[in-house]
């Protein structure tokens, strides 16, 4: 056998299996329970994920499915107040139209709450103190619009309590059920919060935000009088700034300000209703305790992440005694623990993936680079282990959103391309969130423009570094990602090797015209950040791929799932339609039972081997 054979042999050796990264985890998201006596997990059950129950104490050992999902697995789940039900949300073939559903964990009795076609569910409001009841929003009136209802979880009654008065894209209210809070957004792409002291009152508009700080602006929630709110704002800033206002004088003060990056989160004690915790996302989560009762709390959770990890919370009692806690980690799977206050312990519960664990894992390294225009980009790295960081193969791995942020941590697909010998890219372009309204907004209007420009910027500073072959660079990506995997393979093809292209917009008028409707109240917001359908479609044409598709001159991978609601199966299908009319090379993957990306493991699996396999016969 040659040396080739036998270093080829070697790397396939270790090849971390695909099930083990992309298949289901042997256990994820635990919480425990409000009274403190149970923790819930999910796990797969004959398959499928599932949430499970058992005693804080030996919950593993004596732990029980509580739900009896056979399609797509429980993903959104959580425990109502009154530590009895487990509440979850589930959509069919991945249409997102979540009906809510609840299981009473001492009967097993599940019961579908929202039994309505094409209407889709959101949480408003889980009371500590009326543990029984819960608000809930659905569009079940008006398809645009969600109004809210009172939902008794014992006898699933299910009322109307205030109708959406045409413009409300969200609702907040306070610990005692009172909907005194409403978010608007408005047609120049900007957003409103009103205000009504009772609910017999009426909506005054209380804070004002334009589009360039709509992003980075908005109401966390009420303390536990209802007279008091806590928000994110950037009018006086570049960032989100943690912000407590009084409701009776409408006097303000800053609670927490970080200057570069956003704040990511406000945690509130659970009485109170006060930020007792604020979370900034820089390179990795950060805590900052604006409570000194809270401050040991972060020192221990702290120096059980140490420097290889970091810490959320999960789950709390509701005498915030004990707090379930993830460690998340480059290059392990996450750990849960049960964290005790009361002695400043921390038990762990499990690991999600053992197996995967088992197997050498790259750690993620974060870097930042200068675009042409001087605009500082941010961004993580992930190199194969072993091989020197000199003229790799490299698959640059956008974002969805666009208006997220990729972060620091477990990726899976950061794991499979460094574990096949690729660098994995990804970069936080102008147009991503969590370093300030000014990055936000130099993405306005730029799909296909500068927020592409920066990933071929961010591409030629890793080939400057020496780290990256010019020669064998592939881009890929879901939604958004999608989106700029097409624009590469047809506005930049020269650049890239080959292409990846899921559940991505193909048309910009097409993508816009075809909104889900209970989308339609942010349209303005689109219109702002992406452009105006109505009176731009030449432009819109300009940065759609679908325009350009003669250019196309490297192999390519598209994939999508029929029931999407936000990309519609179209938009991989004219582009698909134009390359096969051209007689372009490509492939093309539709999966019938899913939607916009992939919830059944099987489908992950099977879009994983066929891009494993594209990558491995175009990056030679």
């Amino acid at each position: 056998m040659s040396r080739e054979n036998d270093s080829t042999t070697a790397e396939r050796e270790r090849r971390i299996p695909l099930d083990l990264l992309f298949g289901n985890p042997q256990r994820q998201l635990a919480q425990i329970s409000p009274d403190g006596a149970h923790l819930a997990w999910t796990e797969p059950v004959d398959g499928v994920m599932n949430v499970l129950v058992g005693p804080r104490e030996n919950p593993l050992q004596q732990g029980r499915p509580v739900t009896n999902d056979r399609e797509r697995g429980v993903r959104a789940w959580f425990w109502a107040q009154d530590a009895r039900h487990i509440l979850y949300l589930q959509d069919k073939g991945g249409d997102e139209n979540w009906r809510l559903y609840g299981v009473d964990i001492a009967s097993g009795e599940v019961r579908d709450y929202t039994p309505f076609d094409d209407v889709v569910v959101h949480v408003v409001k889980i009371s500590r103190t009326h543990t029984g009841t819960i608000l809930i929003a659905m569009n079940h009136r008006d398809k645009a619009l969600h109004d809210v209802y009172r939902l008794h979880l014992d006898s699933g009654e299910l009322a109307l309590h205030t109708e959406n008065p045409g413009d409300v894209v969200g609702w907040t209210a306070t610990d005692d059920l009172r909907l005194l809070g409403a978010m608007t957004s408005t047609p120049e792409g900007g957003s409103t919060w009103r205000y009504r002291p009772t609910e017999e009152d009426a909506w005054e508009e209380v804070l004002a935000w334009n589009m360039e700080d709509a992003v980075s602006s908005g109401v966390e929630g009420f303390n536990r009088e209802g007279d008091r709110i806590y928000y994110l704002d950037s009018r006086t800033a570049d960032t989100g700034v943690a912000m407590t206002m009084d409701l009776k004088d409408r006097s303000t003060a800053v609670i927490y300000q970080d200057e570069r990056y956003d704040v990511t989160a406000i945690v509130r004690d659970q009485e109170s209703g006060e930020p007792v915790l604020v979370a900034i996302l820089r390179d990795r989560l950060r805590w900052v305790a604006l409570d000194d009762a809270y401050r040991r709390d972060i020192e221990t959770l702290s120096e059980l992440a140490g420097d290889h990890a970091e810490f959320s919370i999960t789950g709390r009692s509701t005498d915030n005694t004990l707090w379930s806690i993830v460690l998340d980690y480059s290059d392990r799977s996450a750990q849960y623990y049960l964290y005790d206050r009361t002695n400043d312990t921390t038990t762990h519960l499990f690991g999600t993936r053992p197996e995967l664990d088992a197997h050498d894992l790259a750690p993620m390294e974060s870097f930042s680079f200068e675009a042409r225009d001087g605009r500082r980009i941010e961004g993580y790295l992930t190199f194969p282990l072993g091989a020197e960081r000199e003229n790799l193969p490299m698959v640059l791995n956008v974002h969805g959103g666009p208006w997220t942020r990729d972060t620091w941590g477990y990726h899976p697909e950061a794991q499979w391309l460094a574990n096949r010998g690729y660098i994995c890219m990804q970069v936080n372009y102008r147009g991503s969130t969590g370093y300030g309204k000014g990055h936000v907004n130099a993405g306005n209007r730029e799909w296909g423009g500068k927020m592409h420009d920066d990933l071929i910027d961010g591409l030629r500073w890793a080939v400057e570094k020496g780290y990256a072959d010019p020669e064998r660079v592939a881009i890929y990506g879901g939604s958004y990602g999608g989106y700029s995997a097409l624009l590469g393979a047809t506005f930049t093809p020269e650049v890239f090797r080959c292409s990846i292209a899921l559940v991505g917009p193909s048309n910009l008028v097409t993508f816009i015209e075809s909104i889900p409707p209970y989308w339609r109240p942010l349209r303005g917001l689109m219109t702002a950040r992406i452009g105006d359908v109505e009176n731009e479609k030449d432009f819109l044409m300009s940065r759609s791929p679908i325009t350009r598709v003669d250019d196309i001159a490297i192999p390519m991978l598209i994939a999508h799932g029929a029931n999407d609601p936000r990309v519609k199966q179209a938009e991989s299908e004219q582009i698909v339609a134009a390359m096969k009319e051209k007689g372009i090379d490509h492939d093309y993957l539709l999966f019938e039972d899913e939607g916009h990306g992939f919830a059944k493991p099987e489908n992950k699996l099977k879009f994983y081997r066929a891009a494993d396999e594209f990558l491995e016969q175009n990056m030679g």
